[in-house]
């Protein structure tokens, strides 16, 4: 009978501890902060970025810029002719060193190389007879275009004008009769136009093929 007693005794205890034991647990998951239980699958599954899944499902938008069309070149501009004055000196048959840098400039010029004809018109001012400055005009043309030749252009790609004190650009007297200095060095001058050259004349056997 004791024996009994004993084994019903510890029996009743180790069922209390039991008891207590799972109420610890219960409680201790309820407090706040605890952890939450995991799941094994969960821990398992490798973590998605939500944003690279909205990628993957987002429509692909394509941009209104095409890159295999490439930029049409900037058109290049049309030669034009080529203007330009040169200045005498007072009595001065020849270009001085200023007039002989614009006339190197004009020979690097793109469209004087292309070897259209040249026109140089030759002025002077009103000091002296008509007779004498024509012939002072003519000669200033002439030493521009003797210039130029010497520099290897053909001669015959030249046409001198001799226009005298003709057609000033500035007064040679001011309003008060007195002499004008600055408006006589204006009115010494050459102007020269460089034209572009002239399309060849079509051949023969060219006007033959087109009317045929």
């Amino acid at each position: 009978m004791t024996m009994t007693r004993i084994s019903e005794r510890t029996a009743r205890t180790i069922a209390r501890v039991a008891v207590l034991a799972a109420l610890g647990l219960g409680l201790t998951a309820c407090q706040p902060g605890a952890p939450e239980p995991r799941n094994e699958a969960e821990d398992a599954a490798p973590a998605t970025n939500s944003t690279a899944l909205e990628n993957d499902t987002k429509p692909e938008t394509k941009s209104i810029i095409r890159p295999e069309i490439e930029p049409s070149p900037t058109p290049t501009p049309a030669p034009e002719p080529v203007m330009l004055t040169i200045a005498f000196p007072a009595k001065g048959a020849q270009p001085d060193a200023a007039g002989l840098a614009q006339l190197d400039g004009l020979i690097a010029d793109p469209v004087y190389q292309m070897g259209g004809p040249v026109t140089l018109w030759g002025h002077s001012d009103s000091a002296g007879a008509d007779a004498v400055n024509l012939a002072a005009s003519r000669r200033r043309a002439e030493a521009v275009r003797d210039y130029l030749v010497g520099k290897g252009a053909p001669a015959d790609r030249f046409t001198v004008i001799a226009m005298g004190e003709a057609q000033p650009i500035a007064p040679n007297r001011k309003r008060d009769g007195t002499d004008d200095p600055e408006g006589r060095d204006k009115n010494r001058r050459v102007e020269i136009k460089v034209d572009l050259p002239q399309p060849a004349p079509k051949t023969d056997a060219a006007a033959a093929t087109v009317t045929n």
